[in-house]
């Protein structure tokens, strides 16, 4: 694995992130302990440190292949970059919560992640919102989503979705026409078309937004990729808003990342005859997502302190936090220290979404972890 062409550590990086099938928590574990040169090298060996015998049978099928510089030059080829958790522009916060939330077998957090497009990792999950929905869109659907992502763009964030048909495209399409930034988060390699017909408005995401994976290049799109991919798309915006979702659909699954993960979820209602609105009016109905009719109630969602005024200033240390986030740094006495089965109590929510608001709070810095208790931060 030594090749003059790139740093040691971006091809390791780049080996590492083809060994095995994305998300691999015992890779990650083990770049945490070594690095990822000794990584790299200690997979490719069959020799890891004791405790990581585990990474041996995640790698077992890829070791051998080692395409790092081929998977680098593929990237550089169409102007791509890999984005690596010791780079500036790792989102740390915005995924962090994908290894503390009781995730399911698709969840935790991302080794590295493939970009390609100007637009940086940190600077997307600062100030954006998902718009989801359904591939077969009505016409209705699709008004709405146009309407909401030129808004939000107007209003300085940047959208994210799927790159599919239907919800997705009208999204990415919208926010092209504005002159914003949109992100498409993708199921297989960035250097790979899918849909194909989305061809054309894939390379104009790219000429002024990102298109993202964690798949290197070549990588082609499967089932359990999308639903994998999913859990991206919420945690790297700041609230992820439904426009039409059938009762089970690809949709409906990232809405239930974005609420295992403490982000805010709105939810479009559409006409109660439609097959493509039931999975928003369960949602609703079921208090699991916030009622999203325009663009302001969409800002709310990410700012509920009112708002869409992008460039003000904050006026205190709480404001832009979620509604969630909030609820539960307002469940933290001001005095001594709390569980977090009695922070869920008290802020009426589930202890996974407990766990992901107060790692944004503990970055942001409003509280902080001693002894296992929770309290207010002093400093």
């Amino acid at each position: 694995m030594v090749s003059g062409k790139y740093p040691a550590e971006m091809t390791a990086w780049a080996y590492l992130a083809r060994v095995a099938e994305p998300p691999c928590a015992d890779v990650i574990a083990l770049v945490d302990q070594v690095g990822p040169v000794d990584a790299a090298s200690a997979i490719r060996n069959r020799a890891v440190p004791d405790g990581h015998e585990p990474v041996l049978a995640a790698t077992a099928a890829r070791h051998e292949s080692d395409r790092a510089t081929e998977d680098l030059d593929a990237a550089a080829a169409i102007g791509a970059r890999l984005v690596t958790r010791s780079d500036p522009e790792w989102p740390a916060w915005a995924l962090l919560a994908l290894g503390q939330a009781d995730t399911a077998a698709r969840g935790g957090e991302p080794l590295a992640l493939w970009v390609r497009g100007p637009a940086r990792l940190d600077d997307l999950a600062t100030a954006s919102v998902a718009l989801i929905g359904s591939r077969a869109a009505s016409p209705y659907g699709g008004h709405v989503t146009q309407m909401l992502a030129s808004g939000l763009s107007g209003e300085g964030f940047a959208v994210i979705s799927g790159g599919a048909f239907g919800i997705d495209g009208v999204a990415h399409r919208a926010v092209v026409a504005a002159g914003g930034v949109t992100a498409a988060v993708m199921a297989c390699g960035i250097d790979r078309d899918y849909p194909a017909a989305h061809s054309a408005l894939l390379a104009e995401i790219a000429r002024t937004g990102a298109i993202i994976s964690e798949y290197p290049p070549g990588t082609t799109a499967a089932k359990h990729r999308f639903l994998t991919r999913n859990r991206l798309v919420a945690s790297l915006s700041g609230a992820t808003v439904v426009v039409e979702a059938g009762r089970r659909s690809g949709a409906a699954n990232t809405a239930a990342w974005a609420r295992k993960l403490g982000r805010p979820l709105g939810a479009v209602p559409g006409p109660v005859t439609s097959a493509t609105s039931v999975g928003c009016h369960r949602m609703i109905a079921d208090g699991l997502a916030v009622l999203v009719s325009d663009v302001a109630s969409a800002v709310n969602l990410v700012r509920p302190d009112g708002g869409g005024d992008i460039g003000r200033g904050r006026a205190k240390p709480t404001d832009g936090l979620s509604a969630e986030q909030l609820r539960v740094h307002d469940a933290i006495p001001g005095r001594g220290g709390v569980g977090i089965q009695e922070i869920a109590f008290a802020a009426g929510l589930e202890v996974p979404a407990v766990r992901a608001a107060l790692a944004r709070l503990d970055i942001d810095g409003l509280v902080e972890n001693v002894g296992g208790q929770w309290r207010l931060a002093t400093g």
